[in-house]
């Protein structure tokens, strides 16, 4: 079982995101689930969401304590809240920022991770440039899929389609494949724009 928590804020899109990657999961025949937590609903509050892949039915319904991966959509909770608690150094690890790793402040800990474990992609940048808001989630997923392979592009693209439809659907389709691109390309723990 591969299991994913994403940690972001209110309004980002984060329970969005889970539920998306679960769907796209499904797609390519896999068994997933996703579902958040939260204890305030409000806009900018900390939240997070978790998802589950496996190729048999998943039974467990608890929250996600040791994730296999570590999606950040708000990278001012880096020192705020513990985005890293249970993720063993042979995780992946993917942040939304334009800043690398040593601007924030987590080289230190990003290093226990394989080098090809660890990316960082600008996409609320990517968000803003196709989606014309500052939600990262589609761009994240593309981000996703590159990083651990655990879900292919075109899974992430139908998911994306079959959630929005015409031109929402399309702009957040460009932003998860220009964030697949960025994190394809990007050389370890080097910060990937877009």
């Amino acid at each position: 079982m591969f299991q994913v928590r994403i940690h972001g804020r209110g309004g980002q899109g984060v329970v969005t995101a889970a539920e998306l990657l679960s769907v796209a999961a499904f797609l390519e025949g896999k068994h997933a689930q996703a579902f958040p937590s939260f204890g305030s609903e409000r806009m900018g509050a900390p939240v997070v969401a978790f998802c589950r892949i496996d190729q048999r039915e998943i039974r467990s319904r608890e929250p996600v304590d040791t994730p296999d991966a570590v999606v950040i959509q708000d990278p001012t909770l880096l020192h705020s809240v513990d985005v890293f608690a249970g993720l063993s150094p042979a995780g992946y690890l993917l942040i939304n920022s334009s800043r690398s790793i040593e601007t924030l402040g987590i080289d230190e800990y990003a290093s226990v991770f394989p080098a090809d474990h660890v990316r960082i992609v600008a996409a609320t940048d990517l968000a803003l440039a196709h989606v014309g808001r500052p939600i990262p989630n589609a761009a994240l997923l593309g981000g996703f899929a590159a990083l651990t392979g655990w879900i292919g592009l075109d899974a992430v693209v139908a998911a994306i389609r079959a959630r929005f439809a015409g031109s929402v659907g399309t702009n957040n389709v460009a932003a998860a494949v220009a964030a697949y691109d960025v994190v394809s390309a990007a050389r370890p723990r080097e910060a990937a724009s877009c």
